[in-house]
């Protein structure tokens, strides 16, 4: 599935790398704890540097300005076992990498296509940080849906903003929004407007906010033996899930 995938970006030759990368190098760049290193040891099996979208490869300019700098963007590839912790190690990756990332992941049959904002560190000189939460979309294990046909037809390179690589990023990361909007809306759409597409992403943390904060709830509520203390969890349970239905309408 990961090829048919980047084939649906419709790269030009001289973008197109297919590389191999050694795992050695995001466990020095991309594992802050030990813990972490035996995510990626463990849980990775293999990567690859598919292309690099950079001005002389796809005719795209640079983007530079006092938050970011935006020389290359980077696809890659990555082949997950089974019972790796994919979203811990999708974040990792992409904070090994100081290019933003469009980063897709295999695992089991299916393919999570995701992406990160970079920006300059404010507390380390030159460091690269992300810039906000990952934007993941995930497709479907077996046949595509038809939210997975209409979002993968939204990815060609042609079809975005050429101003800058900041712009071209900034577009594919509002088509993922799009798609994970439509996981709960059964409808892919792009926003009409900048200003839609802020208010999607804001919808779509409180969404994700709600849903941990719901699954923290629950397994509180089963450890606890008072009942009454149950009941009030419940409570709580039933005021975050009319909270999460009345955030579909903002979607």
């Amino acid at each position: 599935m990961i090829s048919l995938t980047v084939a649906t970006f419709q790269l030009p030759p001289a973008a197109l790398v297919h590389q191999r990368v050694p795992k050695k190098l995001l466990l020095e760049h991309g594992a802050p704890t030990a813990a972490d290193k035996r995510l990626l040891q463990d849980g990775v099996e293999e990567v690859q540097w598919l292309a690099a979208l950079k001005p002389s490869t796809i005719g795209v300019p640079a983007y530079r300005d006092d938050v970011r700098e935006y020389l290359e963007i980077a696809v890659i590839s990555v082949e997950l076992r089974a019972d790796a912790k994919a979203a811990r190690l999708t974040e990792l990756i992409h904070r090994a990498i100081p290019y933003p990332l469009i980063l897709l992941t295999a695992q089991a049959g299916a393919t999570t296509l995701s992406f990160a904002h970079k920006r300059w560190s404010q507390v380390e000189n030159r460091a690269v940080v992300l810039d906000g939460a990952v934007v993941a979309a995930v497709l479907a294990v077996a046949e595509p849906t038809p939210q997975d046909l209409a979002f993968e037809a939204s990815l060609a390179l042609g079809a975005q903003s050429a101003a800058d690589l900041h712009a071209l990023y900034r577009g594919w990361v509002d088509r993922a929004e799009a798609r994970a909007a439509a996981a709960l809306t059964g409808t892919f759409a792009l926003a009409s407007t900048p200003e839609a597409a802020h208010a999607r992403r804001e919808a779509l943390q409180e969404h994700a906010r709600l849903q941990r904060e719901i699954r923290d709830l629950r397994a509180q509520a089963g450890r606890e033996k008072q009942i009454r203390a149950r009941v009030e969890i419940n409570l709580r349970i039933r005021v975050a899930a009319q909270l999460l239905s009345k955030l579909a309408e903002r979607l």
